[in-house]
C-alpha cells in the first residue's frame, strides 16, 4: 500500500502530496480541485509499462488534437498549465507503507536526433519524442516520437494493446481497477465477472446486490451480442425461489431495470474482488447510491479490502457519504486507524488530513470537512 503520493507538474498540480495514506482514502474539496487527477496519477504509477492507462486517461477527458479528429491524442493536457517544451516533464512519485519502497512513473520530451527542417510544429524546432520512465528501473522505459503536429497517434496505442495480449502481459504485479463517475460499462463488467465465476467470490457479489435488493438471490451475464448484459432471480413474499425464467411475464430481469444503484454495487464490488492485493479507484463514489445504501457499501469495501489487501482511493461531494465512512470508522477496530479523509484545496502544496478521531467529532458535531 502507498504511505505517501508526490505529484509535481501534472494536470491542476504544480506540486501536490498526500500523506499518510491509509487502507480507505476519501477525497474530498470543491469542483476543479483535482480530486479525479490523483486517481488518474496513481493508476499511471502503477501501470507498469502499459501504455493503455496513458492513452485511456486522455480517452476519457476527450483530449484530442482538434485539427486531427480522433487520431492523436493532445499530450499538453497532462502538464500544469497545458503547456509543454523541449525538457517538460511530469512526475508521480509513491513511497510502499510495507517496505518503504519508492515507486516512480515520469513522462518528459527529449531531443530527437533526427532534425528536422521547415517543421511545422510550432512549438519546437525538431520533432521531439515522448519518454516514460518507472522506477523501480526493472520496470523499464518507452520512448516514442511525437507526431509533426506535437499529437500522440492513437493507432499507437490500439498496437501496444495488441502487442500486450499477444505476448501474455496484460496482468502487472499491482492489479488496478478504476470505476469512474459513469460507472462500468457492461463488456467491463462482464469480463470482471468472468473472472470469479463459479469461485466463493461470485457468493460475495450476491451479498452486495442484497445490501441494495434483499430479494436477489442469482445473478447471470448472458448473450454475448448484447456487451454482457446482466440478468437476476429473485424471490417472492413466502420467499420460495423463482425459476430464473419466470419473473416478469416469465422473463428474466435485466439489472439495468432495478436502477442505478444496483448498477454502481455490482461494479464496485466486481472491481475489488478483481482488485486483489492492488488498488481500487472510484470517482464520486456515491453516484447512483441513496444515502440509506451508503454505510452498507462503505462497510462492504472496507471487509473487502482487508480481506483481499486492497487499498481503495475514492472522491465524493456528498456529505452523506463522508459521514457514513466515519460511522464505519467509528465502528471498527480503533487499533487499526487506516481511513482517512483527505480535503484537496486548490492552491495548497498538500491534502488537509482528516484521520478517524476528527471525523467522529465532525460527525457528531455537523462540521462540514468538504
Amino acid at each position: 500500500m502507498l504511505r505517501s503520493l508526490k505529484i509535481e507538474n501534472f494536470r491542476c498540480f504544480p506540486s501536490f502530496e498526500l500523506n499518510k495514506l491509509g487502507r480507505i482514502n476519501l477525497l474530498v474539496g470543491k469542483n476543479n480541485s483535482g480530486k479525479t487527477s490523483i486517481l488518474e496519477a496513481i493508476q499511471m504509477l502503477y501501470s507498469e509499462n502499459n501504455l493503455e492507462t496513458l492513452g485511456d486517461t486522455m480517452k476519457n477527458r476527450g483530449e484530442y488534437l482538434l485539427d486531427e479528429g480522433k487520431n492523436e491524442y493532445d499530450i499538453r493536457h497532462l502538464f500544469y498549465g497545458h503547456e509543454i517544451n523541449l525538457d517538460s516533464e511530469f512526475s508521480i512519485e509513491g513511497i510502499n507503507l510495507e517496505n518503504n519502497n519508492r515507486l516512480k512513473f515520469s513522462l518528459s520530451l527529449i531531443e530527437d536526433s533526427d532534425l528536422i527542417e521547415d517543421s511545422n510544429l510550432e512549438s519546437f524546432d525538431i520533432v521531439p519524442r515522448l519518454m516514460i520512465k518507472w522506477l523501480p528501473k526493472e520496470k523499464g522505459e518507452i520512448n516514442f516520437p511525437l507526431s509533426i503536429n506535437g499529437g500522440l497517434n492513437v493507432d499507437y496505442f490500439r498496437r501496444q494493446r495488441l502487442q500486450r495480449t499477444l505476448r501474455g502481459t496484460n496482468k502487472t504485479d499491482k492489479p488496478t481497477q478504476f470505476v469512474r463517475s459513469s460507472s462500468l460499462d457492461k463488456e467491463t463488467m462482464k469480463n470482471l465477472f468472468d473472472q470469479i465465476v463459479l469461485t466463493p467470490d461470485e457468493d460475495l457479489v450476491i451479498q452486495a446486490l442484497k445490501s441494495i435488493e434483499p430479494d436477489i438471490e442469482r445473478i447471470a451475464s448472458i448473450n454475448p451480442r448484447l456487451r454482457g448484459s446482466f440478468v437476476v432471480q429473485k424471490t417472492n413474499n413466502s420467499d420460495q425461489r423463482i425459476p430464473l425464467a419466470s419473473m416478469i411475464n416469465f422473463q428474466r430481469i435485466p439489472i439495468g431495470s432495478m436502477g442505478d444503484g444496483i448498477s454502481r454495487i455490482l461494479g464496485l464490488t466486481l472491481a475489488i474482488i478483481n482488485a486483489k492485493n492492488g488498488v481500487l479507484l472510484v470517482d464520486e463514489i456515491d453516484t447512483g447510491l441513496h444515502f440509506s445504501a451508503m454505510s452498507d457499501m462503505w462497510k462492504l469495501l472496507y471487509e473487502t479490502a482487508k480481506r483481499l489487501n486492497v487499498q481503495v482511493f475514492a472522491t465524493t461531494h456528498s456529505r452523506d457519504c463522508w459521514e457514513s465512512l466515519a460511522e464505519i470508522a467509528e465502528a471498527k477496530d480503533s487499533s487499526e486507524n487506516d481511513i482517512t479523509i483527505h480535503r484537496i484545496e486548490k492552491g495548497r502544496a498538500s491534502s488537509i488530513v482528516i484521520g478517524e478521531d476528527e471525523m467522529a467529532i465532525a460527525a457528531e458535531r455537523g462540521i462540514e470537512v468538504r
